[in-house]
């Protein structure tokens, strides 16, 4: 079943987070992550418990290749870097 990593983001220091990116893409490929969404035009409709700033959204196969990912040797150094450069809250959901 497949699951979406949902990114809020919010970039500090956009020169460095462009790195980040640049980094990343091939790295979230290599564990079969399709970008659905990457920082678009927002608008939000409601915001009773969150109003979000720049949503990226990554479809992963299912729970464990994204898990895979986000735990890989490949990644965790690119981790510190976007944690350097931006805020991020992140949240997996299962889909249908």
């Amino acid at each position: 079943m497949s699951v979406f990593m949902l990114v809020d983001t919010r970039i500090e220091d956009p020169e460095a987070y462009e790195e980040y990116k640049a980094l990343a893409r091939p790295i979230v490929e290599k564990y079969g992550g399709i970008y659905r969404a990457r920082g678009g035009e927002l608008k939000v409709l409601e915001d009773d418990l969150w109003t979000p700033s720049r949503l990226v959204v990554i479809e992963f196969p299912d729970m464990a290749s994204m898990e895979t990912f986000y735990n890989s040797d490949e990644y965790t150094p690119l981790r510190a870097i976007r944690r350097a450069n931006a805020k991020c809250s992140i949240a997996v959901v299962e889909g249908l």
